[in-house]
């Protein structure tokens, strides 16, 4: 039987997961929408904003939160982190190129949607490489025993709407 501790740990593993399969049905549900059904302007860039932002968010409270609090228990995985949060920085930086498609898409559609699924699709197969990575190596470490901080919070704000 686990403990009371270890149960609340494997909850942050089992909650990690579910982050990611929501980031993933959330880029799923743009990537579908595109050119299959009529999404206004407006709604087209609502839409991918806040999805960009959740996946911000996301990140951000991993690189602040999550791992900083995994690289003092655990050291030995400075290299995955590291790995992770330069993952991190590419999807930044593609998601910085999806806003901008996004906005320009509302001003003209056709090709600059186009632009946007390229973009979009080329972040769903790197957030699946990425999410992966981090579910086996991250998840098995929070498993074994991470002390819980204020992290969790803002790593899974965003929800599952």
């Amino acid at each position: 039987m686990a403990s009371r501790d270890g149960d609340r740990v494997v909850a942050l593993s089992l909650r990690l997961a579910q982050a990611h399969q929501e980031l993933r049905r959330q880029i799923n549900e743009i990537r579908t929408g595109l050119g299959h059904r009529r999404l206004s302007d407006d709604a087209l860039v609502t839409h991918c904003l806040a999805f960009c932002a959740a996946l911000t968010t996301h990140h951000e409270g991993e690189d602040e939160g999550m791992f900083s609090q995994l690289l003092r228990d655990r050291p030995d995985l400075a290299a995955t982190v590291a790995n992770l949060v330069e993952d991190h920085g590419m999807i930044a930086s593609i998601l910085s190129r999806v806003r901008e498609l996004a906005d320009g898409a509302a001003e003209s559609r056709g090709p600059a949607l186009e632009a946007v699924r390229r973009e979009l699709d080329g972040l769903a197969a790197i957030m699946e490489s990425h999410f992966g990575y981090e579910e086996r190596t991250i998840s098995q470490a929070l498993d074994d025993g991470v002390p819980r901080t204020d992290w969790p919070d803002v790593v899974f704000r965003f929800g599952t709407a």
